[in-house]
């Protein structure tokens, strides 16, 4: 599959706001973990290849186990994820299938056990920021494989 175009060329500023979203989020406070976590399982759930291959290269990087990775999109099932982590997934896949059931008061509150006020919000724009890059990778057929995570000092 070819990409169609490069949509950070295409419109600078767009794709500089959409990045101003992600430097705020990893530094808002959520775990960084927890964060590629979120970002992987709603890429999983939208089928971006290029998200997907950019988030476990990411998890990795950040010290992720491969087991964890492999089990993510059946984590409930699989006893390697915290209550928070649960939390968070499970709000990142009603918050990303929205249509379906909107927010349930039973996931939200599972959410609110694990998470302050604060907390929530960011999760919550951590899931709407991902879903945006998921639908951009998507539409413009951004190409998987190549991602290489930055190199920590």
């Amino acid at each position: 599959m070819e990409s169609r175009l490069n949509y950070a060329k295409a419109a600078p500023g767009a794709y500089q706001a959409m990045a101003g979203l992600g430097k705020y989020l990893g530094q808002c406070g959520l775990e960084l973990s927890l964060l590629e976590l979120v970002r992987l399982r709603a890429s999983q759930m939208n089928g971006c290849a290029f998200c997907i291959d950019m988030h476990t290269k990411d998890a990795r990087a950040e010290g992720e186990t491969e087991q964890r990775l492999y089990m993510l999109s059946a984590w409930r099932e699989s006893p390697f994820y915290s209550e928070r982590e649960r939390a968070a997934l499970e709000w990142t896949e009603v918050v990303t299938d929205i249509a379906r059931a909107h927010v349930p008061d039973y996931v939200y509150q599972k959410a609110r056990a694990q998470f302050s006020e604060e907390e929530l919000v960011n999760l919550t724009l951590a899931v709407v920021a991902i879903n945006g890059w998921n639908r951009l990778a998507i539409s413009f057929r951004s190409e998987p494989g190549k991602y290489q995570p930055k190199k920590h000092e």
